[in-house]
């Protein structure tokens, strides 16, 4: 796996400003706002900086959380977990591990057959359907 790596001016030029912040500066995009929250096409999400193939739509389910959620990355080697202690919470943190990208966070209250939730932010993904 060959890392991507940018500068900051990079990653401003390439991303829209929501993007940016998400995946750049770990920010969350407000619950029922994003695209893909709701979006249940046939096909795959990728990382929207690198183009990693991240989840596929089969794992996607309405957690009903405001975010796109799925019990299962498409290859877990794409994604990586780190403990995430920001505003008073003990979380795990789900970044891209090709680029180093904040997508949001993993949840042990999913369906089977993970019973994960991967609640991620619709500004880190791209979609592509099949």
């Amino acid at each position: 796996m060959t890392k991507v790596v940018k500068s900051d001016a990079e990653w401003r030029h390439q991303l829209s400003p929501i993007q940016y912040e998400v995946t750049r500066h770990a920010a969350t995009e407000r619950a029922g706002t994003g695209e893909y929250d709701q979006h249940f096409e046939h096909g795959i999400y990728y990382c929207v900086c690198c183009d990693t193939p991240l989840f596929a739509s089969d794992t996607k389910f309405d957690a009903g959380c405001g975010w796109p959620s799925y019990f299962a990355a498409l290859d877990p080697d794409n994604v990586r977990e780190e403990e995430d202690t920001s505003y008073g919470m003990v979380r795990t943190e789900v970044i891209c591990n090709v680029c180093d990208a904040h997508l949001g966070h993993v949840f042990p209250d999913g369906p089977p057959p993970t019973g994960l939730r991967y609640c991620i932010n619709s500004a880190s993904l791209r979609f592509e359907p099949r």
